[in-house]
């Protein structure tokens, strides 16, 4: 059964750890980042994060209800950091492309943290504070509801999924990762016209294109589709008039 958490003013502990830091939900989740960084998922346990911390693991449970509720505390960091220090511009475009540049980057930062918590939905307060950023952008540049939401979704979709993907990769171990770029390379750009003409012919761009992220292409092709959509609505709406 999953354990109570303790209320938030009953948290803190009247004494500091052997480390000499008083337990905070903060300094919990900044542990946890650096031992994924360092161990990589399977290293991140209750038993050693206590040890990491200098505290006996059962006091994890009084700031979080188990590893999973962890977990979603560290995804929602990286999401604030992520957020840190924007502020909207008058330019919609350039504030989601901005927006999404900063998860993709928070993420990749933390790629071993990234490959854990990019799909997951956690509610806490950064994860709400960048919906409403990013809603806040679309309904000042004057999309609809309907369509501010589908872009919204499509725009955080996007983000993550390319920071999953992106982070998946620099989370192998470098040999592995090196062995990946190599293929581009040693076999694509080897291949025959005369059965893989397509392959052939696009060669030279492939082995320079595959082994950096699409993130930015991407973003910039889902905000011009965006902007697109917004001129031939306003377009319709102009000549219905």
């Amino acid at each position: 059964m999953p354990k109570n958490v303790v209320a938030e003013g009953d948290r803190r502990r009247r004494r500091p750890t052997k480390q000499g830091a008083v337990l905070s939900e903060r300094l919990i989740v900044h542990t946890a980042l650096r031992m994924l960084r360092e161990h990589g998922g399977t290293g991140l346990t209750a038993r050693r994060l206590g040890l990491a911390l200098g505290a006996d693991p059962s006091a994890l449970y009084r700031y979080f209800r188990g590893m999973d509720e962890l977990v979603l505390a560290i995804g929602d960091e990286l999401i604030g950091r992520a957020l840190d220090g924007w502020s909207p511009t008058e330019d919609w475009q350039h504030d989601l492309r901005t927006l999404g540049r900063r998860v993709h980057s928070a993420y990749l930062a933390h790629p071993q943290a990234a490959v854990l918590t990019a799909s997951r939905v956690s509610g806490r307060a950064n994860e709400i504070a960048a919906d409403e950023a990013v809603l806040g952008v679309l309904h000042r540049a004057g999309f609809p509801v309907p369509e501010a939401v589908r872009v919204y979704h499509c725009f955080i979709d996007q983000a993550l999924a390319f920071a999953a993907l992106d982070a998946a990769a620099l989370a192998l171990p470098q040999e592995a990762r090196e062995a990946d770029e190599a293929v581009w390379q040693a076999t694509y750009a080897r291949l025959p016209a005369g059965t893989h003409p397509r392959i052939a012919g696009s060669a030279p761009y492939l082995v320079a294109e595959m082994n950096v992220s699409a993130y930015p292409a991407a973003l910039d092709m889902l905000i011009e589709s965006a902007a697109a959509r917004r001129a031939a609505r306003a377009d319709a709406r102009a000549d219905g008039a």
